[in-house]
């Protein structure tokens, strides 16, 4: 997913994705106009305890909870111990704030004999419940290791089933 320069206004919000469902600032069928519209690995309400003195959300607590989402979605491939080995392009769009309920969603992108790759992306619910914007996106590689540390194959007999429709 191509974001934009984060340094930049998002454009207005609009227009329909292909599968006819909302789509946000960013033309990505994330968040809709009031709400998130996908299945998310992890859904967390960012509370006080998560927040810098200027009132929004420390980015190293998005980056806990977006590691984790990572790991919900690697385990579906095999039931593994897995350790972050690389977190890539790590973008920061726009704030997270006190009452917001985020959400992370995660979809493997490459799955290596022992490692795997992970596209994260964002969306914070604002707490109003009027708005939802895409708020972090990020790649993160993931490695399957034993009980020792050592390297795995992903692959496995014990896979969970996924969709983002639920099937």
């Amino acid at each position: 997913m191509t974001l934009p320069d984060p340094g930049k206004q998002p454009p207005t919000p609009g227009g329909v994705a292909s599968d006819s469902a909302p789509v946000c600032a960013y033309n990505t069928p994330l968040c809709g106009p009031t709400r998130c519209v996908r299945v998310a690995a992890l859904r967390v309400v960012m509370m006080p305890k998560d927040t810098n003195p200027d009132g929004s959300v420390f980015g190293g607590v998005i980056l806990s909870q977006l590691d984790i989402a990572g790991v919900i979605e690697a385990r579906r491939h095999g039931l593994h111990r897995y350790v972050t080995a690389a977190m890539d392009k790590v973008v920061f769009i726009a704030p997270v704030y006190v009452g917001d309920i985020v959400s992370f969603f995660a979809q493997t992108t490459r799955v290596g004999n022992t490692s795997l790759t992970v596209q994260i992306d964002v969306c914070a619910e604002r707490r109003d419940g009027r708005s939802c914007v895409n708020v972090t996106s990020a790649t993160v590689t993931y490695v399957a290791v034993d009980g020792h540390g050592h390297p795995v194959p992903v692959a496995s007999t014990h896979t969970l089933p996924y969709s983002d429709d639920g099937k």
